[in-house]
């Protein structure tokens, strides 16, 4: 199948949305956010979009990877629902040895964290006073942060546009 203009728009608006939950949430937990050198952090975010969901940064990634899937319209819908549970199913696997991690330094203040704000499903009922982290948003910072994953989501969104204006077959 080839992409349409539907699949098109519609996908490049679930990866939109996406990438700008990534940049709302690095602009709030910093650079750190990007190691591949295991699990760890400074501080406990609390604040932005953490106070919504405890994992933005993979709900973001999720809805690109989906967004990407549905305007490539790809195998339609398989591709884009196997890639959608992969993702959940890998990143919920990386969520628990975070939280084991969190849990262990955060202690008390990531317990009542974990009991106000859902891990996926975003909930607006807020984070307690006391457990807010004093951390500012810095979208400077996380849009610098996030350049290489802009890169990658506009490079994608411009080659299946290509595909689709030259009647490129997946």
């Amino acid at each position: 199948m080839k992409p349409t203009l539907t699949s098109i728009i519609v996908g490049f608006l679930i990866a939109l949305c996406g990438e700008m939950i990534r940049i709302w949430s690095v602009s709030y937990a910093g650079s750190e956010t990007r190691t591949t050198s295991g699990v760890g952090g400074t501080y406990l975010v609390t604040q932005g979009p953490y106070a919504i969901a405890r994992n933005p940064l993979y709900i973001g990634n999720i809805m690109i990877y989906t967004g990407i899937g549905i305007m490539s319209y790809a195998l339609f819908p398989w591709l884009q629902l196997f890639g959608l549970i992969f993702f959940t199913f890998q990143y919920y696997c990386i969520i628990l040895r975070e939280e084991e991690f969190l849990a262990g330094k955060f202690g008390e203040t990531f317990k009542k964290f974990t009991s106000s704000v859902n891990r996926f499903l975003p909930a607006f009922s807020g984070v307690p006073d006391e457990i807010k982290s004093q951390l500012s948003l810095n979208v400077k910072a996380g849009l610098k942060s996030e350049k290489r994953s802009i890169q990658a989501f506009l490079i994608s969104s411009l080659i299946v546009v290509a595909g689709y204006i030259w009647g490129i077959k997946n």
